[in-house]
Order: C-alpha cells, then sequence, then structure tokens
C-alpha cells in the first residue's frame, strides 16, 4: 500500500476553500456504522479524504481529492437509512479507462438490519470493476451528473436495489476513504503503561503532590494550541470529568466549521475523586485556522505567553489585542504567564494538514521557543483512529498504526516522539472509564514534568 505523506504534496500560494475547512471535516459514520464498514477490511484504518456536503457534489473535485490515494472506499448515505457505497484497491487517476480489480466490491447496509453481515457484491466481470472517469463502477454511480444522486443498473455487479439501497436514489450525503491497513498490534508494547486502579491511585496523588519549584506560583498554567475540532475544550472536560467523577461539559465543544472557542478562557479545576490540590489550569484559546484574519493570531498567542492576555478576553482575527485593551495586563507576574505550551491535533487528521497548517505550527513553536517555553503534542481520537484501540484502549501503544501517526506529528511539527502523548476524550460517553483516564492523567503528569522544566530553567538563570 502507498504510504502518502505530506511532503509529497505540491505547495501552492493560492488558497483552496476546501483546504481552509480541511481540519474540520468530519465523518458522518456513527459508532455502528464504522464499525459495520471496518468489518469489511479486516481492522482497517479508514481516514477521511472526501466530503459532498462540504467540497460538493462534483466529480471534478472528487478526482482533486481522491486521486492517487490508494485502496479507498466510496460511501453514501440516503434518507432511507441505507448506507452503501464501492471499494476499489487501485487508484483513481481520471483516465477515463476500464480498471481491472478483482478485489474491488459494492456494499450496503442499514439501521434496520443492525445484527446482519453487511451486504458485499464483487464485479461479475473483474476487468471492468470501474471506469476511472469519476466514481463509477457501471452498476452504481456516484455523484451522477455533478449531483446528490446515485445512477443505479445491476448487470455488472448483480444485486437486489431494494437491498442495496432500498430504491433511494437522493443521497444526504457521500464520503470517500482512504483504507489503510493499521498493521495490526506489535508484539510488546513501546511504552510501558500499568492499567490498573492502583496505577490511577498513584497517578492522582502524583499530580495533587506536585508544587511548583518557584514559590511565588501555585498553578503550571498550560495553554492548548491547536486547530479547529481537534479537541481543546474537550480535552479540559475530560481531565474535569477525571476528578469530578463524572463526565462534565463545563466547555463549548463541537464541529462547527469555524472556532466555538472566540474567548481567551482560563479554567480552574475544582479537587475531587480523593485529591486535595489541583497544581494546574487549563487555558483554552481560539482554533487555528488558514484563512486571512482567521483563527488565533501570532501576536495574540505572543501576548497569551507572556501574560497579557485576561480571562474572558474576547479574540478579534483581524486584530491582535492593544495595550489600552482593559484585557490587556500591563505588567504580568511570574504566575499569568504560560508554563507550558500543549498542542492539540486529532491523530486522524494527521495527513489530512495542509501545508499551510504545517506552517502555522513552526511559526508558534518558534515564538515558543524563543520565550524558552516546553512544548507537547496531543494527540487526540485515538479510538477513531484504530479500531484495534477502539476494541480495547490499553492497544494504544501497541497500535502499529497509532505509533506510525505519534512519529508522523513528530517529524511535522519538529518535536521529539517523547514529547507526543496520546488521549481518549469523553464525547458521547455518560460515566467515566477507568483506562480512558489513566490516558488522560499520564498526559496531565508529562505537562507538569515539562512546566517543572521550564520553572527550573528559570532557578539556573538565577543562580
Amino acid at each position: 500500500m502507498r504510504s502518502y505523506r505530506l511532503s509529497e504534496r505540491k505547495k501552492t500560494n493560492k488558497p483552496s476553500c476546501a483546504k481552509i475547512i480541511m481540519s474540520t471535516v468530519t465523518s458522518s459514520l456513527n459508532k455502528w456504522q464504522k464499525k459495520k464498514l471496518c468489518s469489511l477490511f479486516n481492522h482497517a484504518n479508514l481516514s477521511l479524504l472526501f466530503k459532498a456536503s462540504v467540497h460538493g457534489y462534483n466529480v471534478t473535485t472528487f478526482h482533486q481529492k481522491c486521486n492517487m490515494q490508494g485502496p479507498t472506499v466510496i460511501v453514501a448515505y440516503n434518507n432511507s437509512g441505507y448506507v452503501f457505497g464501492a471499494f476499489t484497491s487501485k487508484n483513481f487517476a481520471q483516465t477515463g479507462q476500464n480498471i481491472l480489480d478483482d478485489k474491488a466490491f459494492l456494499f450496503s447496509f442499514n439501521d434496520k438490519e443492525m445484527k446482519e453481515d453487511p451486504l458485499r457484491v464483487f464485479s461479475g466481470n473483474p476487468q471492468l470493476s470501474f471506469t476511472d472517469s469519476g466514481p463509477n463502477f457501471h452498476s452504481l454511480v456516484f455523484l451522477y451528473n455533478n449531483t446528490a444522486t446515485v445512477y443505479s443498473n445491476p448487470g455488472t455487479y448483480q444485486f437486489d436495489s431494494q437491498k442495496m439501497h432500498g430504491n433511494d436514489l437522493q443521497l444526504t450525503e457521500c464520503e470517500v476513504y482512504r483504507v489503510e491497513d493499521c498493521g495490526g498490534l506489535m508484539e510488546k508494547p513501546w511504552r510501558n503503561v500499568q492499567w490498573n486502579s492502583d496505577r490511577r491511585k498513584v497517578l492522582l496523588s502524583t499530580i495533587s503532590g506536585w508544587k511548583p519549584s518557584v514559590s511565588s506560583v501555585k498553578q503550571a498554567r498550560i495553554l492548548l494550541v491547536g486547530p479547529v475540532g481537534a479537541g481543546k475544550s474537550s480535552f479540559f472536560n475530560s481531565i474535569n470529568s477525571v476528578f469530578k467523577g463524572y463526565v462534565s461539559m463545563q466547555a463549548n465543544t463541537g464541529t462547527a466549521g469555524t472556532s466555538l472557542t472566540t474567548q481567551f478562557r482560563t479554567y480552574y479545576i475544582k479537587p475531587g475523586s480523593g485529591v486535595s490540590h489541583v497544581p494546574f489550569s487549563l487555558c483554552d484559546s481560539m482554533g487555528l485556522e488558514e484563512g486571512v484574519n482567521t483563527g488565533l493570531d501570532v501576536d495574540d498567542f505572543a501576548n497569551i505567553l507572556k501574560g497579557h492576555i485576561q480571562d474572558r478576553y474576547q479574540f478579534n482575527p483581524s486584530m491582535p489585542i492593544q495595550p489600552d485593551s482593559p484585557h490587556f495586563h500591563k505588567s504580568p507576574g511570574l504566575k499569568d504567564r504560560i508554563h507550558c505550551v500543549v498542542y492539540v491535533i486529532d491523530i486522524s487528521k494527521v495527513k489530512l494538514l495542509s501545508d499551510k497548517m504545517v506552517d502555522k505550527f513552526a511559526v508558534f513553536r518558534r515564538k515558543t521557543n524563543q520565550l524558552g517555553i516546553p512544548q507537547l503534542v496531543l494527540v487526540t481520537k485515538v479510538d477513531e483512529a484504530c479500531p484495534l484501540v477502539a476494541e480495547d484502549l490499553k492497544n494504544v501503544y501497541q497500535s502499529h498504526y497509532i505509533n506510525k501517526m505519534m512519529q508522523e506529528v513528530s517529524t511535522q511539527l519538529g518535536v521529539s516522539l517523547s514529547a507526543v502523548v496520546p488521549v481518549k476524550n469523553y464525547c458521547q460517553e455518560l460515566e467515566i472509564d477507568p483506562q480512558t483516564d489513566m490516558l488522560l492523567l499520564n498526559a496531565v503528569v508529562q505537562m507538569l514534568r515539562a512546566a517543572e522544566g521550564f520553572f527550573d530553567d528559570l532557578y539556573n538563570a538565577e543562580e
């Protein structure tokens, strides 16, 4: 299978609308549907490439997003509750040729037959698996005439139209995913994590007992930075949930195309779960975006790091904060500064980060380095990225795919692999989970250790 790296893409100075919002494009598959679909590929990972409701019901855009991506699966949805589509192990290349692919198939399942295996239909003539002039599988043609419809004519692929799509050819959505072999599990975990309940208590005790080595500071201030939808606010909610003992949703979260966080917020966590003291606060900022005058501005970012921006400042992407603003702290102390910066990235979107977003991270990293602030990378949604981790979170450090993506993050952002930490946030759960808590608490411990390095540097400078 072809390995697709960010460095292989051609850079362009022309901004594309599709590129600008790529970091916020989310899958329409629910948990049950994704499990059904993944069952067709033996634990493969699905990486979203194209979403018609965002990129347009257009064959030209389809090829721009999906050409030369290796094995892909088209997933169509209709109002009758059917999820159906087509898989090919070959590249789309817009050649207009009939393609031989003996592994290609059509599939379908629906909400009314949850316990049944998905319908899978192979071509009666592998020489005519699909025509490389769009998502054209002869018997099913998606984005037909550049509309939200599918053309259906059983022939090359023999199927019952009722069972395939319920005779409903109007699409509510059409997506394309790259199908990646997740590589299975390593023989041994590459990081050692103890998953028992005693370890959870030890982590809580370690966090509660931590104190900054500088007496004037009572809490480490940790800033969360990342693209829209990466999970910054969800991470705070998740950490808060660990200490509360139930799932909490204090910070605003969602999947909007632009940042839901429009204010600078400092969140303090109430002690709980047997912990008497929480020695850190989490600061949330606007999401990073690629467009001009959108998302967190680098000057605002620098002012946050220096402690100039106070809680609840309303960001204005077209103009950074001015010294005469009532939210501008003119003489911040050490306790007001940021002691650790954490970049938050959705691990399933690593390969979809555009060159502009990678460049923006580089600018923010340089600014942080200039101020001597330690940096970590938090990769979220590990359970969504790898089906083996979704089955058992304890597989996170044995998953070849998670390991590969963490290495990719390390390379693209220029941080050591030891500074990349995986987590699963609480998003749809109603109750906390011990294994989820373990990853979250481990992440907090790493943040406090990084902050300690910041204070150690101050001590050494004073000496």
